[in-house]
């Protein structure tokens, strides 16, 4: 038997995206195991959730480090000791740096709720409604030093719900856990 994929995942929030890839994984449809939670906010919900599976959390804030390189410098020593091979980025709002980037080349993903190109960076939702197009979605892109413009390894539509933002909100997150797991499975294999 071929042993699970390692992984990282890195959120902000409150993690419905990390729980979503960890109950893929309980079910035996996404070959790999959470090594570690990184978050860059302390209080964030995700570390309720990740103890609630048993899954270490590095919770770090960026403010205590004299620089970002310091910081994903201490998140790399971290990962290394739990031998995690790929990170995936799950509402985890910082850009990742160079250092990152060099330690993990091609092994780090990010999921956007957006048809990139468009609509890349904060409030993604937001832009979408503001400039009043009738689909959005969500899009899986490998991270590079841009701000959501790595390569594209998958995309889903979702239909804007006319007046109802909540609605919408609602039907992108239910697109990202699936689509995600799925474009992991297949990353990962």
């Amino acid at each position: 038997m071929i042993a699970p994929v390692k992984i990282a995942v890195f959120a902000s929030g409150s993690g419905s995206n990390f729980q979503a890839i960890q109950e893929a994984i309980e079910r035996g449809e996404l070959h790999a195991k959470v090594e570690l939670v990184v978050t860059d906010k302390p209080a964030a919900f995700v570390v309720t959730r990740a103890e609630k599976f048993g899954i270490p959390v590095l919770a770090l804030n960026p403010k205590e480090f004299a620089s970002k390189a310091d910081y994903e410098t201490a998140i790399i020593e971290a990962l290394r000791e739990c031998g995690v091979q790929w990170i995936v980025l799950a509402g985890y709002m910082r850009l990742i740096s160079e250092v990152l980037l060099a330690a993990y080349p091609q092994r780090i993903v990010n999921i956007h709720p957006s048809l990139l190109p468009s609509f890349p960076g904060k409030d993604a939702i937001g832009q979408a409604i503001a400039h009043g197009v009738k689909v959005t979605g969500v899009t899986v892109h490998f991270v590079d030093e841009g701000m959501d413009t790595g390569p594209i390894i998958a995309q889903a539509a979702v239909a804007v719900i006319e007046g109802d933002r909540e609605a919408t909100e609602m039907a992108i997150h239910q697109q990202e856990h699936v689509l995600y797991t799925k474009a992991l499975q297949q990353l990962l294999k």
